[in-house]
């Protein structure tokens, strides 16, 4: 069973930035697809970003230019990158990564932007 552990979720002022981890059990590099997910309160899940094994990217509009994905094989470690945050950013964040037809998630993160 592949673990996901996800951390650097904190309060922050409306401007500034935030960095979230994502720690595997085993290398991302036997994952097809990783990708971070957000949950605003009150309303449904929403996909962020993505990644495949190789490289190629995916942003939800309202955050490209703003939020980078990437990841670290050695460290067995996938990241997001938020800048310039807003209120509306204010959410839980969980990553994922999936392999054939094997999904994994990670417990979530909660981030909390100020105006």
């Amino acid at each position: 069973q592949v673990q996901l552990v996800d951390s650097g979720g904190d309060f922050v002022q409306a401007g500034g930035s935030l960095r979230l981890s994502c720690v595997a059990s085993v290398s991302f590099r036997s994952m097809d697809n990783m990708a971070w997910y957000r949950q605003p309160p009150g309303m449904q899940r929403e996909l962020v970003a993505s990644m495949t094994s190789y490289g190629s990217t995916y942003f939800l509009d309202s955050v490209r230019g703003r939020f980078t994905i990437s990841r670290d094989d050695a460290k067995n470690t996938m990241y997001l990158q938020m800048n310039s945050l807003k209120p509306e950013d204010t959410a839980v964040y969980t990553c994922n990564a999936g392999a054939g037809y094997d999904s994994y998630w990670g417990r979530g993160t909660q981030v909390t932007v100020s105006g």
